[in-house]
């Protein structure tokens, strides 16, 4: 279960990265390096993003049943037109930017400005303790992303470094200003006060990006590995009180995939100098779990009951009772947008990519309490002083059984992969170690009828609810975290 948990996690954020790129490529697909001679300053700038957006001629329908990333994706259009009067929750699904121009009339209920001013609150409590000084001063951020538009107001007086490693971006990328925004904003940010470091990396193969024609491009780790390389040189320069002590990668690897290897060397080089890399491969990397939390946008952020599943992936303690994950806010966020400095724009439905950054400033804001802390401590205490909170699940109607037929045939097709390894009792072991590793329960054996029971009722809760009462956890509380760590 641990591998096929990476293996989502990764294809996840993945999936929402390719989506996001919006900004575009070089026309002549060529990959540039940039890099600084010293180590520090902006290496080179690109231009703000243009979406081409226009007037939108109708808001598009959305279908009944389980919700996708920008299913309601509204940057930069023009709905002036529009009656959107009884379009309340379809609005309330949507992502939307400071360049999105409404009509005059708007459902009751939906308030953009409102909305967005929300999103822009890194959430649990986190502004109380920059009021009490805790920001990340002191503390190095290094950020490995896409293309950076490197003059927006929230991040650009913490930026210390921009360099470019095989980058084929032609202008300033959605996924850049988002994470460095999460991390160090200084409204939007968990640290505002951090130092940021920044190398903008594709790690597309450059045969995927020539080949227009291929939808899906392919990854080459090894990229990231030197990008990871490059800052832990960077932080050797660095003085003690100024050190890089966490890297935010919005991107996984597994097995088998380019460049696997490589970058999995260079996260064991980082540990090996105190720098805690944070991706969406962290169980692999280290041994720790993690996931995004959903929320409705006009939910408080500051209160942990807020908080429930994401739209994408229900997790709940009492599914996984003894491997409790460390879980966040990801949805209804409001971030930098790269098509200004001076820009904002909310994701209603976030990704793992926006997890990921908030990890990392959160352990930021950790090293400036107690600066010897390591990413083990950090965790423990993080999961110890989490909170839990009892939810309601909603249950996604499946009038014609679509849903019900879908669940059976993952099941069918799980069951069908472990048959092609294993028959008799070594099947029935295999299918209580994927039980055991997801529940945290053991069994020694696990029939198979026994496993296809349980494995639909999951799948079930997962895609789709139960309409029942869920224990979530455990949430982050970092006013707690932070007063463990400096006992």
């Amino acid at each position: 279960m641990k591998r096929i948990f990476v293996v989502c996690c990764a294809l996840l954020c993945l999936s929402l990265l390719v989506s996001a790129l919006w900004a575009r490529w070089n026309e002549n697909g060529e990959f540039r390096t940039r890099l600084t001679k010293d180590g520090s300053g902006i290496a080179g700038t690109l231009p703000p993003a243009d979406y081409e957006r226009r007037e939108l001629e109708a808001l598009p329908p959305v279908p009944p049943g389980p919700r996708q990333p920008f299913q309601v994706e509204l940057l930069g259009y023009d709905l002036s037109k529009l009656d959107l009067k009884t379009r309340l929750a379809d609005l309330l699904l949507a992502d939307f930017d400071n360049r999105t121009k409404w009509p005059a009339d708007l459902p009751a209920g939906f308030d953009p400005a409102a909305i967005m001013e929300m999103g822009k609150n890194p959430a649990l409590g986190v502004r109380a303790l920059h009021q009490q000084g805790i920001t990340g001063k002191g503390v190095g951020i290094a950020i490995i992303d896409q293309g950076l538009l490197v003059d927006h107001v929230e991040y650009k007086d913490r930026l210390r470094l921009y360099e470019e490693i095989h980058c084929i971006d032609a202008e300033a990328a959605l996924h850049g200003s988002a994470v460095s925004s999460i991390a160090v904003g200084k409204t939007v940010g968990v640290a505002p006060d951090a130092d940021l470091y920044y190398v903008a990396a594709s790690s597309f193969l450059d045969e995927s990006v020539q080949n227009q024609d291929q939808p899906n491009p392919q990854m080459d780790y090894a990229v990231i590995a030197k990008a990871i390389d490059r800052i832990l040189e960077i932080n050797r320069q660095l003085p003690k009180e100024k050190k890089i002590r966490v890297i935010s990668i919005s991107l996984g690897w597994m097995p088998g995939t380019c460049g696997y290897q490589e970058v999995t060397e260079a996260v064991e080089r980082a540990k090996q100098e105190g720098v805690f890399v944070i991706s969406t491969a962290l169980e692999s990397t280290h041994g720790l779990r993690f996931m995004g939390l959903g929320r409705d946008p006009q939910g408080d952020p500051d209160k942990p009951t807020s908080y429930s599943a994401s739209s994408w992936y229900k997790i709940y303690l009492d599914l996984t009772p003894v491997q409790p994950m460390l879980l966040l806010p990801m949805d209804s966020r409001a971030t930098a947008s790269p098509t200004g400095v001076t820009d904002y724009a909310f994701y209603r439905t976030g990704g793992m990519s926006w997890a990921v950054p908030y990890v990392a400033g959160l352990y930021a804001l950790a090293c400036q309490v107690h600066p010897e802390v390591t990413p083990q401590q950090f965790w423990a205490k993080a999961l110890e002083t989490g909170d839990v909170v009892e939810v309601m699940d909603q249950q996604i109607p499946d009038p014609d059984g679509t849903a019900a037929k879908r669940v059976a045939e993952q099941v069918e097709g799980a069951v069908a992969s472990f048959k092609a390894r294993a028959e008799g009792e070594e099947l029935e072991r295999d299918l209580a170690r994927f039980y055991s590793n997801f529940t945290g329960q053991t069994r020694e054996k696990m029939s198979e009828a026994d496993f296809r029971t349980w494995a639909i009722e999951t799948f079930t809760i997962m895609s789709r609810g139960d309409g029942k009462q869920h224990r979530l956890g455990m949430i982050a509380n970092p006013a707690r975290l932070l007063e463990s760590l400096r006992q």
